[in-house]
């Protein structure tokens, strides 16, 4: 199975087959309203304006299975993502990333970059995957690295 083979809610509740972003950049991120690293929601929505243009394209998630850091709606979460941030890439509805009931993407992220020690698991919330145009994974990144050390490697995948 590859990324392409997948669909995923969208924050309004359409299902949305991953394969509209074929040939694009993507950096897939899990993200929370109520984390100490949502303001990296500023520097997600930099690169993305930088590059959106180009074929980039970020894909947030929200998640809560990290101390319930995101425990609004959908429409709360888009609301405050749109308002406080000014987001405009595109958002998914809620998915878990760890644990039997893992969203299908996760499972594939995780699979093809594996964290620290091999192991898969997402550790917190704004862990970053960045894929090329091809739909393969190339790096896996840490919360604590902030969107704007991307800069490079995204510009480097277009």
């Amino acid at each position: 199975m590859s990324l392409y083979d997948i669909s995923a809610r969208d924050i309004t509740g359409a299902e949305r087959p991953l394969a509209e972003y074929r040939g694009k950049v993507l950096l897939v991120v899990n993200v929370a309203s109520r984390c100490g690293f949502t303001p990296q929601y500023t520097g997600l929505e930099a690169l993305y304006r930088k590059y959106h243009d180009r074929g980039f394209e970020v894909l947030g998630f929200p998640c809560n299975q990290f101390g319930s850091q995101e425990p609004g709606s959908e429409a709360e979460i888009s609301t405050f993502c749109s308002t406080t941030y000014d987001v405009s890439f595109p958002l998914f509805a809620k998915v878990d990333v760890n644990g039997a009931d893992a969203h299908p993407l996760y499972r594939l992220l995780k699979g093809e970059k594996p964290g620290i020690l091999g192991t898969e698991a997402i550790k917190w919330n704004f862990t970053k995957f960045l894929v090329n145009r091809q739909g393969e994974v190339v790096k896996r990144y840490a919360p604590t690295d902030k969107p704007e050390d991307l800069d490079g490697a995204v510009a480097a995948l277009l």
